[in-house]
């Protein structure tokens, strides 16, 4: 298939892997390194048919909800590639969340099934989920019945540890060796590739996050045009570092890949000393990752000791990219070809990226141009018009790529989408006279912490509920590591004797750590406008002054 074609993918994500298979059976198609654990295509494909058949026999079916919280442990994929082979909705659970988080995408997502490991970093995910569900613990297993999450009717745990009320993988992969083929067919032909097969969860402007459901054409495509512009072939082997619940690691990772018929070496938790030597023993050609995963491989003591020239392209994104970091990575790294994307969950994700063709000074300064198959245009976000070459405007896009709309949030998706069916950004950009695109800020209120995005409206929700806060106004304050981080302005609630270290404790135990407050300031006022409007921008300019002291 060439990009002047234009021939889209009409396949769903299962029939364009059964195809895969049957040319690359022998092939690598997933590696971990640190585990010398190694499927080729065709092993892979197995084992996701027993799953697939076993979560058919524990009554998933077309359309059903199925969400993992999980590192990425070798099983995600399984998980992944099985639900899609039913037609079920994988439904990712970002590895940060905590209890409070958790239980509002359960309910919101209308979760009929959830996978879970043991936990991740300060979080015990076996703990939280009998916290949240009680019931697992006094019901059998597939007869789970919570008074908080009806339609929740299985738990299981990825893993050969057994847990009481909980599956386990190996229990569904030996149910599905005892079911019957023919079921599997029977199941493909109830859907199609504009079917939605993923839902992702993004922090939303108005508190709470929202469900971006996208369909097998969304991110099989935008996967096959990301590689493209990577020159990607048979031959490319990734490392790919990068969380698989984000589109970064599903999209840009996984389905660039699988369209390539390429091989996947991957790294379960991000360690940089794991990823230089997971480049050098399987001789990886691509690699990718936000800035802050290249920073700590480039300055890691033990970086000169690695053989990393089999490397030739990959992807930095997720949050701006640093020129000088961009320049050490081709430089030192042998990433010749390393191109930078932009895009965002509700466009599948990517809608520009630079091209391995392009010069040098494109790929360190802009986000690329325009991919296949997307239009793109900058407008005035007052007037809706589009700006002179080289203004800046809200950035949108158009085409297959746009998400099919947020789950149950039919008001929030007209927002997003306009009838023209544009998709707005909420990002500033310009484009200059070849084409190629320049963010040059945000008009959504929303902070990117080391390419995790976080919606204050969010946090100041979740604060409001300490006992003690009047009132909140959370913004973005600028950091050397993470680019920015999140500082909590509060006014306390008269006569209560609130201190930092409450706050500390209140956000530990219930919002992912990268949500977490790292500067709490308590003041009695906040800076207003003449019509009434909170400054944030001078809470922003508020909080580096006294960062300084």
């Amino acid at each position: 298939m060439s990009n002047t074609e234009m021939n889209f993918i009409q396949d769903t994500i299962a029939s364009f892997f059964q195809k895969t298979v049957e040319k690359n059976r022998d092939k690598d198609f997933i590696v971990y390194p640190d585990r010398d654990l190694r499927f080729s295509y065709g092993d892979f494909s197995e084992r996701v048919d027993n799953l697939a058949k076993g979560l058919l026999a524990i009554g998933l079916k077309k359309g059903d909800h199925f969400g993992i919280w999980a590192r990425n442990v070798p099983d995600w994929l399984t998980f992944m590639f099985a639900t899609a082979r039913i037609g079920v909705v994988l439904v990712t659970v970002n590895t940060s969340y905590k209890s409070h988080e958790l239980a509002y995408v359960l309910k919101q997502s209308d979760m009929k099934a959830l996978a879970i490991v043991d936990g991740f970093r300060d979080v015990n995910y076996v703990e939280s989920v009998y916290e949240l569900v009680p019931e697992l613990k006094t019901m059998a297993r597939g007869h789970l019945c919570s008074e908080e999450y009806p339609k929740l009717e299985n738990v299981i745990y990825i893993g050969q540890e057994k847990h009481r009320g909980m599956y386990n993988t190996n229990e569904l992969l030996q149910l599905g060796e005892h079911t019957d083929d023919e079921l599997l067919q029977t199941a493909a032909e109830l859907f199609d590739c504009d079917d939605v097969v993923n839902m992702q969860y993004t922090s939303g402007t108005t508190g709470f996050p929202k469900g971006v459901m996208l369909t097998n054409r969304n991110i099989l495509n935008n996967g096959w045009f990301i590689g493209e512009r990577q020159k990607f072939t048979g031959e490319d082997r990734l490392c790919l570092p990068v969380p698989l619940f984000h589109c970064f690691g599903i999209v840009l990772g996984v389905l660039a890949i699988l369209t390539h018929e390429g091989s996947l070496i991957m790294v379960e938790d991000f360690d940089p000393l794991r990823v230089l030597a997971a480049v050098q023993k399987e001789k990886a050609t691509a690699l990718y990752g936000v800035p802050t995963m290249f920073i700590a491989e480039l300055n890691h003591p033990m970086f000169d000791m690695f053989d990393l020239s089999t490397l030739r392209t990959g992807i930095m994104a997720g949050s701006p990219c640093p020129e000088d970091v961009m320049k050490r990575v081709i430089k030192d790294m042998h990433c010749t070809d390393m191109t930078i994307a932009y895009g965002l969950t509700e466009a599948s994700p990517v809608f520009t990226q630079t091209s391995v063709d392009d010069e040098l000074v494109k790929r360190v300064s802009t986000v690329g141009t325009a991919l296949e198959g997307i239009e793109v245009k900058i407008i005035d976000p007052e007037t809706g018009d589009e700006v002179a070459q080289g203004e800046s405007g809200e950035i949108c896009c158009r085409g297959y790529n746009v998400m099919k709309g947020y789950y149950k949030m039919a008001e929030a998706t007209a927002r997003a989408i306009d009838k023209d069916l544009w998709l707005h950004s909420g990002d500033l950009a310009s484009m200059d006279e070849d084409g190629y695109y320049k963010i040059t800020g945000r008009i959504k209120d929303m902070i990117i912490r080391g390419g995790e995005n976080i919606y204050p409206r969010e946090i100041e929700e979740f604060l409001y509920t300490l006992e003690g806060v009047k009132d909140v106004q959370v913004v973005g304050v600028p950091d050397e590591k993470y680019g920015e981080v999140v500082g909590a302005f509060i006014v306390r609630q008269p006569g209560v004797d609130l201190e930092e270290s409450d706050v500390v404790d209140f956000s530990k135990s219930r919002i992912a750590r990268y949500k977490a407050p790292k500067y709490i300031y308590f003041i009695d006022q906040f800076p207003l406008t003449a019509s009434g409007k909170i400054q944030k921008y001078k809470l922003r300019d508020m909080a580096l002054e006294l960062n300084k002291r």
